[in-house]
């Protein structure tokens, strides 16, 4: 089997959910792009929603993603996810290599199968199609970006950014899982794994922690990753850092935000259940930068990945909260837990 070992790598991921309009929420997590890589974050993830400004705001990552690559330098680009069912494997191979070319191979695709199950009729498929559909397009996707044709003889233009040195977008794709069996496949792919910031619990242990009901999934990408191929694991985690004199406000707007979403995120009933022991149970870590680290100090799964993404959802924070906690992150908290910097950008 094989191990992870290095430090894990920085990054940060938005859902793109101020309460703006979509302009402004463009601009705001174009700000937070900024800011991470300023301070030494590797990485920044979006995620794609579709139809509903509350679940989130951007239908189009890869569109936002080549007008980030303009603006920025250094940092890695990532989509998480890219619902692939509700997407042509072609058009994405296509989007895809344009980005990659104008961000000079910074370009990383996260795909999923999953999503709203009331978008798919949308896109021409169903919900109960989504796995076959995914394994399509999946395909398809990863013929054109490793540089070979198509049955058709169509081959890809631009051709993938890398790919004549080996280190092409097909090397860069990830896949979200909740499951032991959807990580054994992407393990057997050789793609990189996502893991949720949060997840239901599994029946008759809603008490499990998180790092509990993910060891196994992780265990089983190992297992089935070829030798020779390097594990990729990216641990989402929910993490708002706050100077202490601020917290108690946060604290304030967070709670009522979070009870509203608890059950669904956790699969239980939490009403019963502090605030702080609401936190816990959904994954959340909010407080002082001490306070946080402490609390991921534990979390096993750290220890397994090789990037670590936080979010501030469902954290109801506004743009400068956001602003601040990223660079609590990299100043404090990443040194504390030894998670990687770029240090030649790092403040």
């Amino acid at each position: 089997m094989t191990s992870t070992t290095r430090s894990p790598k920085l990054g940060f991921f938005t859902r793109l959910l101020e309460d703006a309009p979509a302009p402004l929420r463009y601009q705001y997590a174009l700000e937070q792009i900024h800011r991470a890589e300023a301070v030494g974050f590797d990485s920044a993830w979006v995620a794609q929603h579709h139809f509903s400004a509350a679940e989130g705001g951007l239908p189009s990552p890869l569109v936002f993603l080549a007008h980030a690559a303009a603006q920025t330098s250094r940092i890695r680009l990532g989509t998480a996810i890219i619902t692939l069912p509700m997407e042509n494997g072609v058009r994405v191979a296509e989007d895809a290599a344009v980005t990659d070319a104008l961000s000079g191979g910074r370009l990383e695709i996260g795909l999923g199968s999953g999503g709203n199950p009331k978008s798919f009729p949308a896109f021409g498929t169903s919900f109960d199609e989504r796995r076959e559909v995914f394994a399509s397009n999946l395909a398809a996707l990863k013929t054109l970006l490793a540089g070979q044709s198509l049955e058709t003889g169509h081959a890809l233009y631009p051709e993938p950014v890398g790919q004549s040195d080996g280190v092409g977008l097909v090397d860069r794709l990830w896949q979200a899982t909740f499951s032991s069996g959807g990580s054994a496949a992407a393990g057997a792919a050789g793609d990189g794994l996502m893991l949720s910031r949060t997840q239901p619990r599994p029946q008759g242990n809603p008490g499990a922690t998180l790092d509990e009901v993910q060891l196994p999934v992780i265990d089983a990408y190992l297992s089935n990753l070829p030798d020779g191929i390097e594990p990729r694991i990216l641990a989402s985690r929910t993490a708002v850092v706050a100077d202490a004199e601020s917290l108690p406000q946060l604290r304030a707007l967070t709670e009522p935000a979070l009870r509203s979403e608890a059950d669904r995120l956790v699969g239980y009933d939490t009403s019963g259940l502090t605030f702080d022991e609401l936190l816990v149970a959904t994954d959340t870590y909010l407080g002082t930068p001490e306070q946080v680290s402490e609390r991921l100090s534990n979390d096993r799964v750290l220890g397994q990945a090789t990037d670590v993404s936080f979010q501030v959802h469902s954290v109801p924070a506004t743009n400068e909260t956001t602003l601040r906690s990223i660079e609590l992150l990299a100043t404090e908290v990443a040194p504390a837990l030894g998670l990687a910097l770029t240090t030649e950008q790092a403040v």
